[in-house]
């Protein structure tokens, strides 16, 4: 899922059509556009002759035969999840049973999340919850196959359990979506949590990876000023909620009415789940003052 300000770099690709990124990475694109997918999933493929499927995408039929066109004649050895909403893992179902493959990710929807931290109610609607890893991955577990090694990075914040998976051969970063190439994230309570987004985006300034291959958008070449941004834009964003609470905006209604001037209509429910993750962590940090657990319907104040 994505929205918030756009990062947008155009990038080339036809639907079905797998596209040749680099000597060991080929992308298939899913044909599921939308406000949240940009262009739609993109699924890479890493390896030839063995090989492995990252994000094979939503279960669409003609996304599915796509994938087993680029795959034929090539063993699929590994099939990795970085998370688990409906345009990322459901796809793994019917290409298990194609190939054999076991699936390897974080684990279920959810399962990063501790139960103390759960706020805002049921609200995701987007969530995989049929998805359960045939293998769990933690950080610096790894895959490999002929010429490849992937290795897990853990970046809770977008879901609890995001991985983004290192290419080391091509010091490469499969981000999936936590950091992509046209937006940034959407965190929506319960599972996404912003401060553990924050320090997720803190982590990678750390690695040297030199290119991000994102699953919606455009590859990152430079990664650190892109995550610098990202940093920079979630602050800002926290600064301008606190100036709203503090002009008389007690709702997230009204808050999200303040600092998304303009928006689409169609994004407004998205922007109030962002707007209670920054609440949130606010409240958590004691810069706001909430009765009772941070909701959409809760109100707030600057904290005396």
């Amino acid at each position: 899922m994505a929205t918030e300000i756009p990062f947008r770099r155009e990038f080339t690709f036809e639907y079905k059509r797998p596209e040749r990124l680099s000597p060991l990475i080929r992308r298939v694109v899913a044909h599921n556009p939308s406000p949240f997918t940009f262009k739609g999933t993109g699924t890479y493929i890493v390896g030839t002759g063995k090989v492995a499927v990252i994000d094979p995408g939503p279960n669409l039929p003609e996304h599915v035969d796509a994938l087993m066109v680029a795959l034929d004649g090539e063993t699929v050895t590994h099939i990795v999840v970085t998370h688990t909403h409906g345009d990322h893992s459901p796809a793994a179902a019917p290409l298990k049973q194609a190939t054999g493959a076991k699936t390897y990710a974080y684990g279920p929807h959810g399962s990063g999340r501790a139960e103390a931290h759960q706020h805002g109610g049921n609200m995701e609607e987007s969530g995989d919850r049929d998805f359960i890893p045939d293998v769990e991955m933690r950080e610096g577990d790894t895959v490999e196959g002929p010429g490849w090694h992937l290795s897990a990075v853990e970046t809770p914040g977008h879901t609890s359990n995001h991985l983004c998976f290192a290419l080391a051969e091509e010091k490469t970063l499969f981000s999936g979506d936590h950091v992509m190439g046209w937006s940034t994230s959407v965190i929506a309570p319960p599972d996404g949590d912003m401060a553990s987004y924050m320090r997720s985006l803190e982590k990678l300034l750390h690695r040297d990876d030199a290119l991000y291959w994102p699953t919606h958008g455009a590859s990152i070449i430079a990664p650190k000023p892109h995550v610098q941004a990202f940093i920079a834009h979630r602050r800002e964003r926290s600064d301008d909620i606190l100036k709203a609470i503090a002009a008389g905006d007690e709702t997230i209604a009204a808050i999200v009415a303040r600092v998304y001037v303009g928006l689409d209509p169609k994004l407004v429910i998205p922007a109030g789940r962002s707007v209670l993750a920054h609440l949130i962590e606010l409240v958590e940090t004691r810069r706001v003052h909430c009765d009772g657990p941070p909701s959409i319907e809760a109100r707030y104040q600057i904290a005396r």
